[in-house]
């Protein structure tokens, strides 16, 4: 933790909380009465409550804290900058040094092709912006038709309202608009609950087939492009059969529809590469949106890296006088680029990627005893991005009703015990630190096994199973 002690009143911040802060994907029926716990320190693998209670991050703070919590280097590669000069336009030809620095080795890092950079502040807005940037583009190629976007069931790809409507998880869109003239969603691709019977192999002809259907119904002119997470994450840690990116891209390719890969969650390291889509998933798309391990949450940063075919386009002006008319204040900001510099020059140096490559699947491995268990149904995703699936009934699949909250039980019987995981309904998500060691991951499946021990035996208390 940090060496400057500050202490607090914690009655007092914990008021303020609840009285003020609007927090996100937070459960309203329960926060109104026990607000939220306070997090204030923090270092390497573990963060410190308010009370001085200490915990295994096991969420890496939200899917971002790459490299490790209290970086003193990053934070002072952000406090030279904001002292040398914290902020100043890039809007009418205007640049900073950490903003040109970054673009070019993330153009060194990114697939060959993907030699432009379009800076933002997260990943939602990385992906509304993409959205309007491909919008332009067909506008400009005289296609003005190409609207519609393909997106999935359960995909999460933000909150703002273009990605929101991008995003396929029901529950995140009650009672909230979207704009569903804009975007169609298809089966997520989800090989533990794929139709009983089918293969693996069979089952990614049929995500295929309905691709090609849809595009047939909707009309090719009428699609400009494909998004998609690698493994989706917030929607379930859910894997796609072996192939399924590659031929998705192949069709998207011979439709003229672009290949967008949102790789928010799985770029910079979490998959044991910078970049997952060609290294790991046989992909070359047009467009790969990144944000979260991109500074590894030291600094707000999101960043859409676009093809050299793409910005010959965008990179034109409409006529005498024209501007690429969109960006944000705060694109390529300096603080924060200077950030993600210093992060990936840790990712560099300390070959984190390396790391997640041997110890990925070693925690694969163990979470995987996990299954003993009588509510895991399934342990599934890939090297430092797992999910756990709570059911009902092994056999059959089905799952607990929702007032059990079983995700919730896991993750307070984790915390008592020293390790914060984070539940998504029927869920438990483990996205780690990516500098965990095989001694860390014993330590955490050790918690685990309590946590869904102790998560049974009060599911049957209290008539649940």
């Amino acid at each position: 933790m940090s060496t400057e002690t500050r202490t607090y009143d914690a009655q007092a911040l914990w008021q303020k909380d609840k009285d003020h802060f609007i927090h996100p994907f937070t459960d309203y029926s329960l926060f109104h009465e026990k607000g939220c716990d306070l997090i204030t320190e923090s270092d390497g693998i573990y963060v410190e409550d308010v009370h001085g209670n200490r915990f295994i991050d096991g969420i890496a703070g939200l899917w971002c804290v790459n490299v490790g919590h209290g970086r003193a280097e990053i934070g002072q590669a952000m406090a030279d900058q904001a002292t040398r000069m914290a902020y100043f336009s890039t809007f009418n030809n205007l640049s900073n040094a950490p903003a040109a620095e970054l673009a070019a080795k993330l153009a060194e890092l990114a697939p060959a092709h993907l030699n432009h950079v379009f800076y933002s502040c997260g990943g939602s807005a990385a992906n509304d912006a993409t959205i309007r940037l491909v919008h332009y583009y067909f506008n400009r190629l005289g296609k003005p038709n190409k609207k519609r976007i393909l997106s999935r069931n359960n995909a999460y790809h933000g909150t703002t309202y273009l990605a929101a409507s991008l995003t396929g998880i029901a529950s995140n869109n009650w009672e909230f608009d979207t704009l569903d003239h804009l975007v169609t969603h298809l089966s997520e691709a989800n090989c533990y609950r794929r139709p009983a019977g089918m293969s693996e192999a069979d089952y990614c002809d049929h995500l295929v087939k309905e691709l090609e259907e849809s595009i047939e119904s909707i009309g090719a002119d009428n699609i400009a492009a494909f998004i998609a997470e690698p493994i989706m994450g917030a929607g379930g840690v859910l894997m796609a059969p072996q192939g399924y990116h590659a031929r998705i891209q192949a069709v998207c390719r011979a439709n003229d529809i672009l290949f967008i890969a949102d790789e928010v969650v799985t770029g910079f390291g979490r998959l044991g590469h910078f970049f997952a889509s060609e290294a790991v998933f046989d992909t070359q798309p047009d467009i790969i949106n990144c944000a979260k391990g991109l500074s590894s949450g030291y600094a707000p940063l999101g960043a859409t890296l676009i093809s050299d075919e793409l910005f010959e386009v965008l990179g034109t002006p409409q006529g005498k006088g024209g501007v690429l008319s969109t960006g944000f204040t705060y694109s390529g900001h300096p603080v924060s680029c200077a950030a993600a510099l210093k992060n990936i020059e840790i990712l560099e140096r300390e070959a984190i990627c390396e790391n997640v490559r041997e110890v990925g699947p070693y925690l694969e491995q163990k979470l995987k005893t996990l299954a003993d268990h009588e509510t895991v149904g399934d342990v599934r995703g890939s090297h430092f991005m797992l999910a756990i699936e709570n059911v009902a009934d092994k056999a059959t699949k089905e799952l607990l009703p929702v007032e059990a909250r079983v995700g919730d039980r896991v993750a307070a019987e984790a915390q008592k015990r020293g390790l914060i995981i984070r539940p998504v309904g029927h869920l438990n998500i483990i996205s780690p630190p990516l500098i965990w060691d095989r001694d860390t991951v014993d330590r955490v499946v050790a918690i685990l096994d309590e946590a869904f021990a102790a998560t049974t035996a009060s599911l049957k208390a209290d008539g649940f199973i």
